[in-house]
């Protein structure tokens, strides 16, 4: 068993169309699932709930959609943990480390990391896993640079007693290996 699970959060079609190089993103998450999986470290998929949206765009992007085995949690908060019983679900599989990536870098995903660290979690934050709406022509800051931001910061942040790291896709480890 593995103490470290792989959160996946809203990569849903409705939500990429103007994400900021969605299609890199999309690979690494694809390449970390593969890598989780065949490692037996759970994967979790949180989606947004968006009741608007037709059902095929709701759903996780098909090169990052769930497999059997997989836990798909929905959410109406930013906050992964918040009523979703995602927090329960890490305890029963004795997880102590998350690994992050998803959509959107400065909103759910930061939400989701300082969430984990509070409620005791280890975090390695996928620095080319995660992403951001692209802003208008001339607007600060771009996407590159929010998503630039958020790995400096979540690398540079304290939590008491716990491990922190901000690597990219390549250097992430799973199975009898430290996850960084």
């Amino acid at each position: 068993m593995s103490d470290t699970a792989l959160l996946i959060i809203d990569m849903q079609g409705a939500l990429l169309g103007d994400a900021h190089e969605a299609e890199a993103c999309l690979r690494e998450i694809a390449d970390l699932a593969g890598r989780a999986r065949s490692a037996g470290v759970p994967v979790f998929y949180l989606r947004q709930r968006l009741p608007d949206v037709p059902a095929d765009l709701a759903d996780v992007h098909p090169a990052v959609a769930p497999l059997p085995g997989d836990v798909v949690l929905d959410k109406d908060s930013a906050d992964s943990f918040l009523q979703t019983g995602l927090g329960d679900s890490l305890d029963r599989r004795a997880v102590r480390r998350v690994v992050v990536t998803g959509f959107a870098s400065e909103y759910c995903v930061d939400s989701t990391c300082r969430s984990a660290l509070s409620r005791g979690y280890d975090l390695v934050l996928v620095s080319d896993g995660h992403t951001t709406p692209e802003r208008p022509p001339g607007s600060a800051p771009t996407a590159a640079q929010v998503i630039a931001h958020h790995n400096a910061t979540l690398s540079a942040i304290q939590y008491a007693g716990r491990s922190i790291a901000v690597v990219p896709t390549a250097q992430v480890r799973f199975g009898g290996a430290p996850a960084v």
